[in-house]
């Protein structure tokens, strides 16, 4: 008898969809108040996740998704380096590299 896995699942900030963690993006505000990328999905601090998608990245930026999640001011440039990161991420997916 084969044990099925429980799928983690999270919700995008952005786009309010249920979806598999692995699909996702962290986003982590610590205790000092720096808001940054978290790759490994482990960091410690309040996090929040958007899809991994290009346009997900820009509408970010748009709503200014992270200002509400973590209830304080997100400087512009880390959503500029979110939307760049989010761009190398997608095209190293689409050629296979991950």
């Amino acid at each position: 008898m084969v044990k099925t896995r429980k799928i983690p699942l999270r919700k995008s900030v952005v786009s309010g969809e249920i979806i598999d963690k692995r699909d996702l993006l962290r986003i982590v505000k610590n205790k000092e108040g720096q808001v940054f990328i978290d790759p490994t999905g482990k960091a410690n601090g309040r996090g929040a996740y958007i899809k991994l998608d290009n346009q997900e990245a820009l509408d970010a930026k748009k709503k200014k998704a992270f200002h509400r999640a973590f209830s304080m001011e997100v400087d512009q440039g880390f959503y500029d380096e979110l939307i760049a990161y989010v761009d190398h991420k997608v095209k190293r997916r689409e050629l296979g590299l991950e």
